[in-house]
């Protein structure tokens, strides 16, 4: 798995490149902190490159999501392929995480 960040205007993002598994999940986990950490914590995960997520890896982006909303901000995804989709169907986390087309359009209207 590759993480790799961008900061904008209103938000950053996080791009999953790979598989997000028990290996890769504390990487993820420790980038939702260092942006928070440096005021950005409005977070768009970009999904579009992500082949696979397991439990440990929902754990991460569940764990992303409390940091962020701890620091007044929000963890939100974004084009979510349907292997990944299927596993928040399945998981119910598609409740509690609710997929935006792009990255670019996450935070529209906020």
């Amino acid at each position: 798995m590759n993480l790799s960040t961008t900061t904008h205007e209103s938000h950053a993002v996080i791009s999953v490149t790979g598989r997000l598994t028990a290996a890769g999940a504390p990487a993820l986990r420790a980038a939702v902190q260092e942006l928070v950490d440096a005021g950005s914590a409005r977070i768009v995960l970009d999904l579009a490159a992500t082949a696979f997520v397991d439990s440990s890896g929902l754990g991460a982006i569940i764990g992303g999501l409390k940091t962020a909303r701890n620091a007044g901000g929000d963890l939100r995804i974004a084009a979510v392929p349907e292997p990944v989709a299927a596993v928040l169907r399945l998981t119910n986390l598609d409740r509690v995480l609710r997929a935006h087309p792009t990255p670019e359009t996450a935070f529209d209207g906020d």
